[in-house]
């Protein structure tokens, strides 16, 4: 059975203050919660408070992106290393708002993802399609392609230890979110897709759902056979509302 896994990705939200009231809410409302994966993604600058807020809890830690490269002269950038030394766990590895405002191809999203498991590191792979593609019938095909983009460059082994996050591009930060039924659909698509390849793989795969899961529906979605789980946004900012999602994944 695969073991529920529930992120919280933060986004460009936090201050000091805030997340040290956020993470001591969470600890509280985690306690005890020992059959779901908790984890949160803070902005690269706010990790190490994280790091120390969290200490010895349950609540995991996750980066929001991650350098191709091991070190050097890339301004700006954090390589899988460098997250690793602060505790990090997960890593998300194209979120459609780094596809869409930063032009991440499909070729630099499968290096990341390489990139944080040579680390040993666990890459979250987010994948989805916008309301035009789906409305013009190509849910398969954009799935398909963001999915094999990893096979084709490392073969299927490469998912053995990762993540997928199924994320409808029409429904982050919308309000609107799938019905349980069109997220199962996904969701069983992408598992269908790894199971062509390798059964146990796809069998093993915890595949989350994004996309303006709330503590309203996230039992609905979770009780979907193939959805392990949710990636959060805005609602991991609360600490009620995170705590919602990830009871309701228990």
């Amino acid at each position: 059975m695969r073991r529920p896994l529930v992120l919280g990705n933060w986004k460009m939200n936090g201050t000091k203050a805030s997340n040290a009231e956020l993470i001591e809410g969470l600890k509280a409302a985690a306690a005890g919660v020992d059959s779901v994966t908790i984890g949160v993604c803070p902005p690269a600058v706010f990790i190490a408070q994280i790091q120390e807020l969290a200490g010895d809890s349950n609540i995991c830690i996750g980066a929001q992106d991650v350098s191709v490269h091991a070190g050097g002269a890339y301004t700006g950038e954090c390589s899988a290393d460098m997250l690793k030394e602060f505790g990090v766990s997960y890593v998300l590895v194209g979120h459609s708002e780094r596809r869409t405002y930063q032009n991440e191809s499909d070729e630099l999203i499968a290096k990341k993802f390489k990139a944080t498991q040579d680390a040993g590191l666990v890459p979250v792979l987010c994948i989805g399609e916008t309301l035009e593609e789906r409305e013009a019938g190509k849910l398969e095909s954009v799935i398909t392609t963001q999915v094999n983009a990893v096979i084709d460059a490392y073969g299927i082994e490469a998912y053995k230890n990762a993540v997928i996050a199924y994320e409808p591009v029409w429904a982050i930060g919308t309000g609107v979110t799938a019905s349980s039924e069109q997220a199962q659909e996904a969701h069983a698509l992408i598992r269908k897709l790894l199971a062509a390849k390798d059964a146990e793989v796809a069998a093993g795969m915890q595949i989350l759902y994004g996309g303006s899961m709330k503590p309203g529906n996230a039992a609905e979605l979770m009780a979907m056979e193939d959805i392990d789980g949710g990636l959060v946004g805005g609602a991991s900012l609360v600490a009620a509302d995170f705590a919602g999602i990830f009871n309701a994944a228990k």
